[in-house]
C-alpha cells in the first residue's frame, strides 16, 4: 500500500504546489522550485496524466508481486500464472513508455491556463481537438517502444548469459529488431505528419540530423554485431539507438516541453521557466543526485559483472 499511495501523494500535491506563495517570491526574487512559475510543467504534466501514471505505477507494482510471489507455492499452474502476470506488466511498461512520449510529441489539450486532463481514449484521432492517451499514433509508437526494448533486453540478456538462454536471446533479439526496423520508418513519417512542429525544428536546427545519424548507425549496429554473436557492441548499438532516437525528438520539438493542440497554449522553455535562483538550486541538487546514481550504477554493475550461469532446475531469478 505505501508504494502506491506514497507515489499517489506526489501526483495529488503537484497542482496545489504551484500555487503557494507564488507572489511573494515573485517579489523577492528568490522562487523556490516548488512555486508556480518553477513547477507549471510538473503541474500541469502529473495532473493532466493522472491516468496513465497509475498505469505505470500499477504495472510496476504487478512486476514486484509476480517475483515475489512466484516461489511461494511449489505448484506449475501458480508459477505460470505469475510468469505470465511479469511478462504481461513487463511487456505493457515498455508499451507505455512509448505511448507516453508520444503524448508529448503529438500534443495535449493545454488551456490558456496549462490545464488539462487526458483520458484513456476518445475518438482515436491523434488530430482531434480533444485527444485521449491512445490514438492509432500513440498506439504506434508504443508498439515502436515495445519492440525496441525487446530488442534491447534481449541484447542484454545475451550479454549477461551463455548457452540455450543466450542463443533464445538473440533469437528474440533479432525478430525485435526486424519489427524495430519497420515500426520506426512507420512511425517516424507518422511522426512527420501529425507533429508538423517536427520539421521546423530540424529546419531550424540541421545540425540535430547528427542523434538521427546516431539512431540509425545504431539501429544497424544492433543487426550486425547480433549476426556475429558480438553481444555487448549489438547491446551497445542498441542503446544508440534509443538515445538518438529520443534526442531527435527533443531537438525537433525545441524549444517546446510539453506541446499542445493549440500551439499557442504551448508550455516551452520559456513560458515555463523558474527563476534563476531555482534553477540553480536545482542544478546543484541534480549534480548530487546523478553523481550518486553514478556511483550505484558503476558498483552495480562491478558486483553483479560477468556472465550469469543458471544451474539445474533454477528458475534464473
Amino acid at each position: 500500500m505505501a508504494s502506491t499511495w506514497a507515489p499517489a501523494f506526489c501526483i495529488s500535491s503537484a497542482p496545489a504546489a504551484t500555487r503557494s506563495d507564488a507572489s511573494s517570491c515573485e517579489r523577492s526574487g528568490r522562487c523556490g522550485t516548488a512555486t508556480r512559475s518553477g513547477s507549471l510543467l510538473y503541474a500541469s504534466s502529473f495532473s493532466g496524466f493522472y491516468l496513465p501514471l497509475f498505469i505505470v505505477l500499477w504495472l510496476l507494482v504487478l512486476r514486484g508481486v509476480a517475483i515475489e510471489l512466484r516461489n511461494h507455492v511449489g505448484n506449475p499452474v501458480w508459477m505460470s500464472f505469475w510468469d505470465g502476470t511479469f511478462f504481461v506488466g513487463s511487456s505493457l511498461l515498455a508499451f507505455f513508455y512509448g505511448v507516453a512520449a508520444a503524448n508529448v510529441i503529438r500534443g495535449v489539450a493545454l488551456d490558456t491556463h496549462g490545464t488539462f486532463f487526458a483520458p484513456l481514449w476518445t475518438d482515436f484521432d491523434p488530430r482531434s481537438a480533444t485527444p485521449g492517451i491512445l490514438d492509432w499514433y500513440t498506439v504506434l509508437i508504443g508498439l515502436l517502444s515495445l519492440a525496441a526494448l525487446t530488442a534491447h533486453g534481449s541484447l542484454y540478456i545475451a550479454f549477461k548469459t551463455e548457452g540455450e538462454i543466450a542463443g533464445n536471446a538473440r533469437r528474440v533479439g533479432h525478430w525485435a529488431w526486424l519489427a524495430t526496423i519497420v515500426l520506426t520508418i512507420v512511425g517516424t513519417l507518422a511522426t512527420f505528419a501529425v507533429q508538423p512542429a517536427m520539421a521546423a525544428g530540424f529546419a531550424a536546427r540541421p545540425w540535430g540530423v547528427v542523434f538521427s545519424l546516431i539512431a540509425l548507425a545504431g539501429l544497424a549496429g544492433m543487426g550486425y554485431f547480433s549476426r556475429l554473436q558480438r553481444d555487448l557492441p549489438a547491446f551497445i548499438g542498441s542503446a544508440a539507438f534509443l538515445f538518438g532516437m529520443l534526442a531527435s525528438a527533443a531537438v525537433g520539438l525545441y524549444p517546446k516541453m510539453l506541446p499542445a493542440v493549440n500551439p499557442a497554449n504551448s508550455l516551452t522553455i520559456y513560458n515555463a521557466a523558474a527563476s534563476t535562483y531555482a534553477q540553480t538550486v536545482g542544478l546543484i541538487w541534480w549534480t548530487i543526485g546523478m553523481i550518486l546514481a553514478v556511483g550505484y550504477f558503476v558498483f552495480m554493475y562491478r558486483h553483479f559483472g560477468g556472465k550469469v550461469r543458471v544451474e539445474q532446475g533454477d528458475a534464473g531469478y
